[in-house]
């Protein structure tokens, strides 16, 4: 009876260990951001208004003649799926994901950025030369998830649009 009752005792530690480690991004990590507080979004309703609302989207230029470029993870997509950047400006990415961890990588650099629901993400970085750059998923987030990729533009900084305070560019925004 006695070892019956460790063997269940065991059984529920293991099973308690398996679920919070499985987890850890998606109730874990919220839980403790929100204990600590910090840069907070609901990602049921990112999408709806504020920083990530769809009009806010993609590259803006900043006073200080930085970019700043929003963007949003969702299970086998990011929004926008393709954005311009001028080349050797700084750029400050922030990005949340809707659903899952995700992890947004830009080919052929060293930039990685996660995006973890409930929690925007910040990066910074200056790319040196034009070109065109993949953007695909480094976190497996399910049976899409090879296809998840957006792509990046990187144009000369006469041809970046001029942009009005309210306007963002993409890819083909006139």
């Amino acid at each position: 009876m006695q070892a019956r009752s460790i063997q269940f005792a065991i059984g529920i530690a293991l099973l308690a260990c398996t679920i919070l480690a499985t987890r850890v991004y998606e109730v874990d990590a919220p839980l403790w951001r929100l204990l600590q507080g910090g840069n907070l979004i609901d990602s049921a309703t990112l999408h709806l208004g504020g920083e990530f609302a769809e009009s806010n989207l993609g590259s803006q230029r900043d006073p200080d003649g930085s970019i700043t470029l929003r963007m949003i993870a969702q299970q086998y997509d990011f929004v926008p799926s393709c954005v311009v950047v001028p080349v050797q400006v700084s750029v400050h990415l922030r990005i949340t994901s809707a659903d899952a961890v995700h992890v947004l990588t830009i080919a052929n650099t060293n930039v990685a950025v996660k995006a973890v629901p409930g929690k925007i993400s910040d990066s910074f970085f200056e790319l040196d030369h034009t070109g065109e750059f993949d953007l695909p998923c480094r976190e497996f987030c399910g049976a899409g998830h090879y296809a998840m990729r957006a792509h990046l533009v990187v144009v000369p900084q006469s041809q970046f649009p001029s942009l009005g305070p309210a306007e963002r560019a993409v890819c083909g925004a006139k």
